[in-house]
């Protein structure tokens, strides 16, 4: 646990390597595909849907087209998963006579952020009143995966090694082509989007948690956020659970997607903390070139050619991402992961999200209704 100094921010550190996910879930109209502020309706229809725990199972969002599924607090990657099967399951059948499917990608093909309601809440409307226009833009949909943390000391030296990894994640979940009826020409147009929040986008590299603390005071005296919950990095540290909370992801479509991107995070993180535990110097890339890998892998997607190292030499993301799963296999087989690990191997082979998005929309010459309905099946499965 950290310090409970003036202050400080205390650390409820996890004795394991914990996992958690939160799969943002949006609701299509069944014969539209369009998007469907309909959210009130399910949660009205499901009640309040808690596990043992006592955790909420679904969660509100800031748009009412948006359900979020939440998991407990978990061991290995098929208890997750589970868990999430099971709400997803509930929600469902919550939603089908509404007239509402269940949808995951980064964006929405064609649906019109103008046209959809906010969730009326004191941090949401407080939200929109200070980001405007571009708060209102937040047509996106994500995952968040936790992995406990024992102590804040080794939060940054995992989070500033993770960045190296950055690129992969978001190569592998791009699921954001299209914008408003339009192609971008991104993989991954959400992760352009998302960083325009005042407090979202990469972290800040800092070597201790004492230099966070500090960071944490000057956001808080000058008001840029209240509390922790307001600093919307791609990577952050979420003290209240002891977790690093990884959000670089779009909106993953699959369940079997899903399970082997959580996979590769929980390997990865967990991997890089056996390493700063061990005492091992570990490697980290120059801000300027985490920036850079970002912006190659939301548009090129998996033919980004990313820097790996402070050198700068480069690679195909791809090549390099067969090596690291080669890497992480036997800590996998350490956390009872090896066949959702191996499976990330199958995204590439079959394509990302964002290109088999592209492949439905053009054996559907251009119409993207065919694109929502492939989501939807795929969802399904």
């Amino acid at each position: 646990m950290g310090g409970a100094g003036i202050g400080s921010v205390p650390w409820n550190g996890s004795p394991r390597p914990t996992l958690g996910v939160e799969w943002e879930i949006a609701l299509v109209d069944k014969q539209t595909r369009d998007l469907s502020n309909t959210a009130a309706a399910v949660f009205d229809t499901v009640g309040d849907l808690h596990a043992s725990d006592g955790q909420a199972r679904l969660s509100k969002e800031l748009l009412r087209n948006t359900v979020e599924i939440v998991s407990g607090v978990h061991d290995t990657v098929d208890e997750v998963m589970d868990d999430l099967h099971g709400t997803m399951d509930v929600l469902r059948r919550a939603a089908d006579p509404l007239g509402v499917d269940l949808f995951c990608a980064g964006t929405h093909p064609f649906a019109q952020w103008s046209a959809q309601l906010l969730t009326r809440t004191e941090h949401y409307d407080e939200l929109i009143d200070r980001t405007q226009w571009w708060g209102r833009q937040m047509l996106i949909w994500g995952v968040h995966v936790h992995v406990g943390i024992s102590h804040p000391e080794k939060v940054f030296p995992i989070l500033n090694t993770l960045l190296l990894s950055y690129p992969h994640l978001l190569a592998l979940s791009a699921s954001s082509p299209m914008w408003a009826g339009v192609d971008t020409g991104y993989a991954s147009n959400r992760a352009m989007m998302f960083q325009q929040l005042p407090t979202a986008g990469l972290p800040f590299q800092f070597e201790t948690w004492s230099q966070f603390e500090a960071f944490v005071r000057d956001q808080t005296k000058t008001g840029v956020f209240e509390q922790l919950g307001g600093m919307h990095w791609d990577i952050r540290p979420a003290p209240k659970w002891g977790t690093i909370e990884v959000r670089v992801c779009d909106g993953i479509p699959s369940r079997a997607e899903l399970s082997a991107i959580v996979a590769l995070i929980h390997c990865l993180i967990v991997d890089i903390d056996r390493r700063v535990e061990a005492g091992e110097e570990m490697p980290v890339l120059p801000p300027w070139h985490v920036q850079e890998n970002k912006w190659r892998a939301a548009r090129y997607g998996l033919d980004a050619i990313i820097i790996t190292d402070a050198d700068s030499n480069e690679r195909l993301v791809t090549d390099d991402l067969s090596e690291m799963l080669n890497r992480l296999e036997p800590t996998a087989k350490q956390l009872g992961c090896s066949d959702e690990l191996a499976a990330v191997a199958e995204i590439p082979a079959r394509g990302a999200s964002y290109q088999r998005q592209r492949r439905a929309a053009a054996a559907a010459q251009g119409d993207l209704v065919a694109v929502v309905d492939a989501l939807v099946h795929e969802l399904g499965r």
